[in-house]
């Protein structure tokens, strides 16, 4: 991570794509449903807890804390990138 300002980037584009999958998944299945509802509510949640995780303050190591944001990033996206595909 080169900076805080960069993972706050990752976050917002890597959820950002992810939902815009979800909104072409309803363009192609004529509208919004259920699931692909919950699918936005659990992206912008997860979205809202990594930007909490990003600004905490007092962290000893933040190198150590910032890798672990990220990897936490990836393992929300892979999950929704996974509910997607089950669509």
């Amino acid at each position: 991570m080169a900076s805080v300002r960069g993972l706050k980037k990752d976050v917002h584009q890597v959820l950002g794509d992810i939902i815009e999958a979800i909104y072409i998944h309803e363009l192609t299945v004529g509208g919004p449903t259920e699931e692909t509802a919950a699918l936005i509510e659990e992206a912008l949640t997860g979205f809202d807890e990594l930007i909490v995780d990003i600004n905490a303050k007092g962290v000893e190591n933040k190198k150590a804390h910032f890798k672990g944001v990220f990897l936490k990033l990836e393992n929300i996206a892979g999950q929704l990138v996974g509910k997607i595909n089950n669509l």
